[in-house]
């Protein structure tokens, strides 16, 4: 038997080693680019997630407060009422003696006024309701008038609508960085099975798609607010 390789042979192997070193090459490139997709996709999905925590905590104590504001307003609303419905019988008391010219009535009523009642009771009196037809009807109707509980129960009520809007704000801002998280687990699934695929168009047509993922997370990361410091 003749020894060694003829020429042809000796070219076609080089060629099969060529092409197979190739095939090395380019399969370790895109291992590469696969692992620097991990290792981006990993710390992206790490900060997207305490991003999303700490907003979603951020939402909860936010609409707490509103919720406890809220309920301070109601209270002061529910003071203000009793409140109003004293002058109101103060006032109806003081009337009555008025209507009947029962003069020691009318001080003793006038007596029970609480101190604001009385800057509205005397305004009132100014506008000589007794022959202007035009006077407002009672003193509750004029605008010395004040109930300092309306005005923290308003208060109250804007600061709830402030918090409760924050509250909101907060859990959409939550939401969006978690759904950029749902984005990158979409990358880790790709890049997870292209090595599962033997056909390497297949794997580069896999990562490719990954890689388009991943820059739409990024770019919807880029919109949204850091998380908050407190």
């Amino acid at each position: 038997m003749p020894e060694g390789l003829s020429a042809p042979e000796v070219g076609e192997k080089i060629g099969e080693h060529r092409h197979r070193a190739d095939h090395e090459t380019r399969d370790r490139a895109i291992t590469i680019v696969e692992a620097v997709l991990l290792a981006i996709v990993a710390f992206v999905a790490a900060y997207s997630g305490y991003a999303s925590a700490k907003w979603s905590t951020d939402s909860r104590l936010e609409l707490s407060r509103a919720s406890t504001a809220r309920t301070e307003a109601a209270n002061e609303n529910l003071e203000a009422l009793s409140t109003r419905n004293f002058d109101s019988s103060t006032f109806e008391a003081w009337y009555t003696a008025f209507v009947a010219k029962n003069e020691q009535a009318m001080t003793i009523a006038a007596r029970r006024f609480r101190p604001l009642f009385r800057v509205a009771f005397d305004a009132w009196q100014r506008t000589n309701p007794e022959e202007n037809p035009s006077a407002p009807p009672g003193p509750t109707y004029m605008p010395e008038y004040k109930l300092p509980q309306q005005a923290r129960a308003n208060a109250l009520n804007a600061k709830a609508d402030h918090l409760y809007d924050a509250g909101s704000t907060s859990g959409t801002h939550a939401d969006d960085y978690l759904r950029v998280t749902v984005y990158l687990a979409t990358v880790l699934f790709l890049v997870a099975i292209s090595g599962h695929f033997p056909i390497r168009g297949v794997r580069i047509g896999l990562v490719g798609v990954g890689i388009v993922v991943l820059v739409l997370a990024l770019a919807t990361l880029a919109t949204l607010p850091g998380p908050p410091s407190a």
